[in-house]
């Protein structure tokens, strides 16, 4: 299968690194003009220049702004009025026991989770459905199916973003216009890898005995037996973006490795 996105601008948040930085270089094969965005312009900055450097002809473009706020989101849209491709892939994630987890950090997951997405999406929607063609792909995770104990309000974002996506795929009946979520399940992105590396370090262990125990004993059901690569997440989003995908929409999309057990 041949993906061509030439023409289309697609935004992707949180992409400096990851899972995001992964499904921008993506689009930028497909010949996609790709935004790249985050916090920082120094990190934003490098991370299109490694896609430039990565993609011979790529069209890329750095966005910095905090889009976990309102304000954050509001430059954004100062910047890029208009996308064909929005990508809501900006969260955090933080091993916490429910006890301990105040309402602050509620509020904080919210926001950079959910809300970015739903601010964004609430802006560049209406474009998408004017020109009769768009794509929105919430990176969900298979924490929004099956909650971990070991930090309850991720999990809690997740399920959420599943929510609005399929919502928002209601709005778009009739229209060339598609919204779904995507869920990776334990992937070795830097951020994974660092707690990883804390965990090896904690239990005496290597990295890779560290990664493979989590599997184990987090994700005993995983038929993949092992973390994804960030390559791997964003070969489906990449697809799910494309014209290619026109039937698909309103679906929760798994790249969790055999996680979930259910049919459905």
């Amino acid at each position: 299968m041949n993906i061509d996105l030439l023409g289309r601008t697609a935004l992707v948040t949180g992409s400096t690194a990851g899972i995001g930085h992964a499904i921008a270089k993506g689009l930028a094969a497909t010949g996609a003009s790709v935004v790249v965005n985050g916090r920082s312009q120094a990190k934003v900055d490098a991370a299109s220049g490694a896609i430039t450097k990565a993609v011979p002809g790529a069209k890329v473009r750095g966005v910095a702004a905090d889009v976990s706020t309102a304000a954050g989101c509001k430059a954004l849209l100062a910047a890029l009025p208009s996308v064909d491709i929005l990508i809501n892939n900006a969260g955090i994630f933080e091993p916490k026991g429910f006890f301990d987890i105040s309402d602050e950090d509620w509020s904080r997951f919210y926001e950079v989770n959910v809300m970015s997405g739903v601010r964004l999406s609430r802006a560049y929607m209406p474009g998408m459905l004017t020109r009769n063609w768009g794509r929105i792909v919430f990176i969900s995770s298979e924490s929004g199916l099956n909650i971990p104990k070991e930090m309850i309000h991720y999990g809690m974002t997740k399920t959420a973003q599943l929510a609005v996506a399929r919502g928002l795929a209601e709005l778009t009946r009739g229209t060339a216009v598609t919204v779904n979520s995507v869920l990776p399940g334990p992937t070795m992105s830097e951020g994974v890898e660092t707690f990883v590396r804390d965990l090896a370090k904690q239990n005496g262990q290597s990295v890779e005995e560290a990664a493979s125990s989590f599997v184990k004993q987090h994700r005993p059901t995983s038929l993949l037996q092992r973390f994804a690569s960030v390559q791997e997440i964003a070969n489906m989003v990449v697809y799910v973006s494309s014209k290619e995908a026109s039937a698909t929409n309103g679906a929760a999309l798994r790249v969790e490795g055999g996680i979930v057990q259910t049919i459905a």
